[in-house]
């Protein structure tokens, strides 16, 4: 089993979530972050003058899905496609990692491994 996270902007997340319900993911969470990466903020207008700031902090939704070996490429596949921005993608699209997961357990039944996904 692996567990796969992945930082996207905040305004695909509905593409994302329809990408892995097509790619077969039985199961999913996501929740709004906040943070900084190699992008380093992004430019906002602010006040009425028209006024530039830098803002270092950039909002991402982060996706976590555990999920059976053999579905790893297909995720990543679907996650990135959904993701990106059109054309060639830009510098702030995301990051996705992936980590094994040693054990697992359903609470309701005690169900172990792969049985409990």
């Amino acid at each position: 089993m692996i567990s796969i996270e992945a930082l996207v902007r905040p305004e695909r997340i509905g593409q994302v979530t329809h990408a892995l319900e097509e790619a077969g993911v039985p199961g999913f969470y996501y929740y709004n972050v906040t943070g900084q990466g190699r992008q380093r903020g992004v430019e906002v207008f602010v006040g009425r003058a028209g006024q530039i700031a830098t803002r270092s902090a950039v909002q991402k939704t982060c996706i976590r899905t555990v999920v059976s070996d053999d579905m790893k490429e297909a995720v990543i596949t679907a996650i990135t496609e959904a993701a990106k921005s059109p054309g060639e993608g830009e510098i702030g699209d995301g990051k996705i990692f992936v980590t094994q997961v040693a054990d697992l357990a359903r609470v309701r039944t005690g169900e172990r491994g792969d049985a409990a996904l």
